[in-house]
């Protein structure tokens, strides 16, 4: 298992090339110390793990890790399905003006289509991050100010993971000279 930056996770999940609806997330506070837990499945990539803090607004500092290369049944079962009504999604900018207005209007007649026609909150948010071209969304099980009882299961699961990540994210912390994160 190779640690990096989560910045560098989150490249490999929008690089994956593969069904950007399969994702699915969960999230809450971190077991020990200030920050975030996350993980992010796919059936066709597997399990990335990993945990953040905000250094400051504008700064969220990170580390992460792939964890398993096929979600399985037990692990399966600690990820969200498509019943939960909260979602994620991780986007890239555009790369130039040109791309930036070509979303811009698929995006305008996908909201004009909703708008004169029926639909579903589930539909409108499906169709907007394909005008958008998202590589990767799904739903999320997240709660702010605690941790969901499959979070615990899932650090359980990669109970060595979390211990590297955990170290590597309190050191990464020591190094910003920063006690907790930003409140």
């Amino acid at each position: 298992m190779q640690v990096r930056d989560w910045q560098d996770i989150l490249d490999d999940v929008t690089d994956a090339n593969t069904d950007p609806e399969g994702w699915r997330a969960i999230a809450g506070q971190r077991q020990d110390g200030v920050g975030e837990d996350l993980y992010l499945g796919h059936p066709g990539v597997g399990v990335y793990h990993l945990k953040t803090y905000a250094k400051n607004p504008y700064d969220v500092r990170g580390v992460g890790a792939k964890v398993a290369r096929k979600i399985d049944d037990e692990i399966g079962t600690h990820l969200p399905d498509e019943e939960l009504r909260r979602r994620f999604a991780v986007q890239s900018p555009p790369e130039n003006e040109d791309e930036a207005v070509s979303k811009a209007r698929r995006l305008e007649e996908t909201i004009k289509v909703h708008a004169e026609a029926p639909t579903t909150p589930d539909d409108l948010f499906r169709d907007v991050m394909d005008a958008l071209d998202s590589p990767a969304y799904g739903p999320m099980e997240y709660e702010l100010s605690d941790r969901p009882d499959d979070l615990d299961a899932l650090s359980e699961t990669f109970d060595e993971a979390e211990e590297l990540l955990s170290a590597e994210l309190d050191d990464l912390i020591e190094r910003d000279e920063v006690d907790r994160g930003f409140y």
